[in-house]
């Protein structure tokens, strides 16, 4: 009885954007491509010291990271997310900060200072 109320709830999922596996696939490579015409106006606009080589990688790598998934709705997802992010970015909602923070690979955090000098030279406590 469980598994009969299972395969009905699957049944029932509907997709958000894709009917199969090949429109995701395009609708991604669709998205690719927009990004990938997109960046040397992003370089310029957002004033960024990273050449266009960079920049592709980083973006190369963003969509590459994701390629394990095989959910349609999940893929989805994250295509209607690079969506509204390219939006942002090309419509220049974004701040300069954000933008060089995703093309430097998310940020790096300092480490806390350890000794009394290096948090006395740092102005903490």
């Amino acid at each position: 009885m469980a598994s009969e109320t299972a395969k009905r709830i699957l049944k029932e999922v509907k997709p958000i954007l894709s009917l199969d596996r090949f429109e995701a696939k395009r609708r991604v490579i669709k998205l690719y491509k927009a990004w990938f015409r997109q960046i040397p106006y992003i370089i310029k606009h957002f004033d960024i010291e990273y050449n266009e080589e960079r920049c592709q990688a980083k973006l190369r790598e963003e969509f590459t990271k994701y390629d394990t998934i095989k959910d349609i709705r999940v893929i989805d997802m994250l295509v209607i997310k690079g969506q509204m992010e390219l939006n942002e970015a090309s419509q220049k909602w974004t701040t300069r900060r954000g933008v060089v923070k995703y093309f430097d690979g998310g940020g790096h955090i300092d480490p806390k200072p350890d000794c009394f000098m290096a948090k006395f030279l740092s102005g903490k406590d």
